[in-house]
């Protein structure tokens, strides 16, 4: 037992950097983006046995961060409360891509969404989910997929607006 605990230290000592920065994206806090973390490494440590070899790890390792931090979303979170909106078809545009702003102040921005929002919009634009899936995944319909897609857009361009409002003064 020993030798296992040592390998599951060396990897998770190897991959914490990496699996925090895919956590952090869904958490509002650094201690949750920590628990998402050891959730996923939890999953890692006991599907180990059943990974394919022939596969690439990294991929893998990525997946479970991001069900990790899916399940403790909907642990949270009570989606079923929130309103069936149809209204978001427009919201599918292409992002624009921002410079001049640090990855710790956009980090920053989207901590200010509320998970609801921040976890379809980092699903969506950032790991590349469809509405279906994201709404599968979530136990949400599509439509509220769409609607917290464009909320979390609309108010993230409303932060960022203000953010390059005050850095000009």
């Amino acid at each position: 037992m020993n030798g296992r605990r040592a390998q599951q230290k060396e990897l998770y000592q190897s991959f914490y950097s990496y699996a925090m920065n895919i956590c952090v994206l869904y958490a509002e806090s650094r201690e949750d983006a920590v628990e998402i973390m050891n959730d996923g490494f939890m999953k890692i440590f006991k599907y180990i046995g059943k990974f394919d070899l022939s596969r690439p790890f990294v991929p893998w390792l990525r997946r479970i961060m991001i069900n990790a931090a899916i399940d403790r979303t909907r642990k949270d979170l009570r989606f079923n409360e929130m309103k069936d909106l149809e209204e978001a078809e427009s919201a599918e545009s292409a992002d624009t891509v921002i410079s001049g702003i640090s990855h710790e102040e956009i980090l920053g921005i989207l901590k200010n969404l509320s998970p609801a929002y921040r976890t379809v919009f980092n699903l969506y634009a950032i790991e590349g989910y469809k509405h279906e899936e994201i709404a599968r995944q979530l136990g949400i319909s599509v439509g509220t997929s769409k609607s917290n897609y464009a909320k979390a857009r609309k108010r993230l361009q409303e932060q960022l607006k203000n953010f390059f409002e005050s850095e000009n003064v």
